[in-house]
C-alpha cells in the first residue's frame, strides 16, 4: 500500500460533539487475535431451558404464559426499581449518590424461539413499534419517570446469553448519560442556527448520497458521515418527532418498513444472524421543552468482519476518541448492494 492510498482523516460527529478518526487502511492489517465464528447451530423454534419461552419457569418460580403473541414482563432481576432505598447513607467527601428508581422491563418480540426481528413482516415491526409508543405514553407519563430507554442487544458477541428474540426497556427517575448529550447539544445548535440538528445532518447525507441506505416517503436509513463502528446506521422519520410516540400511523408503517430493509441487509452481507445494539433515541419524559430533539433509532454492530469484532482499546478507553478501521462510504455500498429478500426465506 502506498503512502497516498492511506486515509487519516477526523470527522466531526455532531451528536456527540467529539471527532471520529478515521484509518480505513487499518482493516486488513496483521491479526493473531480471537476469531469469533460467523454462525451459531441452528435454533429450534421452543426450547425447554429458554427462561423466555412460553410456559417456561423463569427467575423465582415465575412460570410464563403460553403467549401467542408479544409478551411483556417486568424483569426478574431489574437495574432500577420502584422501591429504591431513599434513606442512602452520605458517601464521604466529594462523592454523591441518590436513588435509582424506575421500572425494567423485557419485550418478548414472539414466542418463536428461532427467529429474529430482520426475519419479521414489515407489518410485525410496525405493530412491535406500536407496543413500543404505548409502553413510552405508559410510563413517561408517570411523574417519577424522566426517561425511557428501549434498546436490543441482540447477539452473543454482545454479551446476550438468551436468543430468543427479546428487547428491554428501562424507565428511569434520570436520562441515560447519551440522551441527556444529545438533548443539550440539539438544544444548542437550535438556539445558534433556528435549526433542528438531526435535520441538518439528514440534509447532508441526502447531498451526498453515498451513505443513505434505504429510503421512503418519511423514513430513512442511513451510513452516518461519522459513523464510530464499521456497519452502524441510523433508521429515523424524516420529520422532526421527539419520541417514536408520536409518530402517524402512516409514519410507523414507512419506518417499520425501512426498518426491516435495513435488517435483512444485515443478515444477508454475510449470510449471518448479524449481531448489534440497538437503541431508540427518544426525548426525556421530564416536561422539559424537547421539541428540537429528533427521534431516531441508532444500531451498532460489533462486527468489522464475519469473524472480527471492534475491539474498544486505548484509543477508545484511555484516549476516549473513537477509532474506525473502515470507510464508512465503503460500508454503506456493501449494505445498499445486498438483496431484499431475506437470505433464510430466499431457500
Amino acid at each position: 500500500m502506498k503512502v497516498r492510498d492511506l486515509l487519516w482523516e477526523q470527522r466531526w460527529h455532531p451528536l456527540r460533539e467529539e471527532w471520529i478518526i478515521i484509518a480505513a487502511h487499518r482493516q486488513n492489517r496483521p491479526w493473531v487475535g480471537e476469531i469469533r465464528g460467523a454462525n451459531g447451530d441452528a435454533l429450534p423454534e421452543y426450547a425447554p431451558d429458554c427462561y423466555l419461552c412460553p410456559g417456561n419457569e423463569r427467575v423465582g418460580s415465575v412460570r410464563n404464559p403460553n403467549y401467542t403473541a408479544t409478551f411483556i414482563f417486568d424483569n426478574d432481576l431489574p437495574c432500577v426499581g420502584s422501591d429504591a432505598p431513599c434513606d442512602l447513607p452520605r458517601p464521604p467527601g466529594i462523592y454523591r449518590n441518590r436513588p435509582a428508581s424506575g421500572v425494567a422491563r423485557v419485550i418478548c418480540y414472539t414466542p418463536r424461539h428461532d427467529l429474529t426481528l430482520a426475519e419479521f413482516g414489515p407489518a410485525e415491526i410496525a405493530a412491535l413499534l406500536r407496543i413500543w409508543q404505548d409502553q413510552y405514553r405508559e410510563l413517561g407519563q408517570r411523574p417519577d419517570v424522566n426517561h425511557v430507554l428501549i434498546f436490543e442487544n441482540k447477539g452473543e458477541v454482545v454479551g446476550v446469553s438468551n436468543p430468543h428474540p427479546h428487547c428491554q426497556l428501562y424507565a428511569t427517575n434520570f436520562v441515560f448519560k447519551t440522551i441527556e448529550n444529545e438533548v443539550r447539544i440539539s438544544r444548542d445548535h437550535w438556539r445558534q442556527t433556528g435549526h433542528v440538528l438531526f435535520q441538518d445532518i439528514l440534509d447532508a447525507e441526502r447531498q451526498d448520497g453515498r451513505r443513505i441506505l434505504v429510503e421512503n416517503d418519511s423514513a430513512i436509513g442511513f451510513v452516518p458521515y461519522f459513523a464510530r463502528y464499521a456497519y452502524e446506521v441510523d433508521v429515523a422519520p424524516k420529520d422532526t418527532h421527539p419520541h417514536l410516540a408520536s409518530l402517524s400511523d402512516r409514519e410507523v408503517n414507512d419506518l417499520a418498513s425501512v426498518l426491516k430493509r435495513v435488517l435483512v441487509q444485515y443478515d444477508n452481507l454475510w449470510r449471518m444472524s448479524f449481531p448489534y445494539v440497538m437503541a431508540l433515541h427518544q426525548a426525556p419524559t421530564d416536561g422539559g421543552d424537547h421539541s428540537g430533539f429528533h427521534f431516531h433509532i441508532e444500531f451498532h454492530p460489533p462486527l468489522r468482519k464475519p469473524d472480527l469484532l471492534k475491539y474498544l482499546a486505548g484509543p477508545e478507553i484511555g484516549g476516549g476518541s473513537f477509532l474506525s478501521d473502515t470507510c464508512p462510504e465503503e460500508k454503506a455500498a456493501e449494505l445498499r448492494a445486498q438483496p431484499e429478500v431475506h437470505y433464510r426465506q430466499a431457500r
